[in-house]
């Protein structure tokens, strides 16, 4: 079974590009997982995030952005305390404070799901020259929902972060052509070709 070459590693990586990575996600809570582990990652790597989700998932209540959303701080220390944490404050409290941005756009919008998926029209996009090998890190779209997210308050999700998001969630359809995801999430599908 053929897969893209960046997750062949027989671990975590490729566990969770075969079960996660660019499938159509339309879960609240799951996107700020996400997006959270995404602000966690600034500056490291996607396989030691992935290593310490539980970690992740234990010190940020289960990525409850509710709860997360009243954190004080006692939670911060306590946070910064957890053994085989991230130890960097300003992330954590940009959890915090994405939390609060995040229940503003549920409030708005009813839910943070069709708020993202809205800058597609709810379709998967796939890029044709990504498919031609001129991959990017960024493009448009990205740049204009990171600064529709800075906006509103969200910390750490410049354009770079918020184009992995959108390949996480599906909204890009990043996978190479050859890779047996890549049919699955057309076959799925909601795909518009984008040719630019």
């Amino acid at each position: 079974m053929e897969r893209c070459k960046w997750c062949c590693d027989d671990g975590i990586v490729q566990k969770y590009h075969d079960e996660e990575w660019g499938m159509p996600l339309h879960n609240d809570r799951k996107h700020f997982e996400f997006i959270s582990m995404e602000v966690m990652q600034c500056g490291l790597n996607w396989t030691m995030m992935l290593n310490k989700r539980e970690i992740f998932k234990k010190c940020f209540s289960d990525f409850d952005f509710e709860k997360i959303s009243q954190y004080t701080e006692s939670d911060i220390v306590e946070i910064l305390n957890h053994d085989g944490m991230i130890k960097s404050r300003r992330k954590i409290e940009a959890i915090i404070g994405n939390a609060a941005a995040f229940r503003n756009i549920i409030q708005e919008y009813g839910s943070f799901n069709h708020y993202i998926w809205s800058f597609s029209n709810n379709e998967s996009l796939i890029y044709l020259k990504h498919q031609q090998g001129q991959p990017e890190t960024k493009n448009d779209l990205s740049d204009k929902i990171s600064i529709d997210l800075k906006k509103r308050g969200f910390k750490y999700l410049g354009s770079i972060t918020v184009y992995a998001h959108l390949q996480a969630c599906g909204i890009i359809n990043d996978h190479t052509p050859t890779c047996f995801m890549y049919n699955k999430l057309v076959r799925m599908g909601n795909v518009r070709y984008i040719d630019d």
